[in-house]
């Protein structure tokens, strides 16, 4: 999944997701389906030139994978941010079935702004 975004390849992004995926959003506690998860991804892909991830922690739970990142990225016009966040990845037969994302999207929006 990070190598995907990184790399700025959203099919790769897509074909990890179940098809019935769901991602929450703290920040806005709303459930996404794949299609409206992907408009979300392709408008950042879209927004930035450049993404790296600085994993903090990942560890495996029941059913999936607990993991705290930053995102470091730099916009179209080369403005910086950096977004810490934790998603919580729910996983069966090798894809990904529902994410819970918990992260602050303010850093993202006052570099776009």
């Amino acid at each position: 999944m990070i190598a995907a975004i990184e790399a700025g390849d959203p099919a790769a992004m897509r074909s990890l997701y179940a098809p019935d995926v769901v991602v929450w959003a703290n920040f806005d506690d709303r459930e996404r389906d794949a299609d409206a998860s992907m408009a979300v991804i392709e408008w950042l892909l879209g927004a930035t030139t450049e993404r790296r991830y600085e994993v903090l922690r990942r560890i495996e739970i029941e059913g999936g994978v607990l993991q705290q990142h930053v995102l470091h990225a730099t916009t179209t016009a080369g403005k910086t941010f950096s977004m810490p966040a934790c998603l919580i990845i729910r996983i069966a037969d090798g894809l990904i079935t529902r994410i819970d994302e918990y992260l602050d999207p303010k850093p993202v929006t006052a570099a776009l702004g």
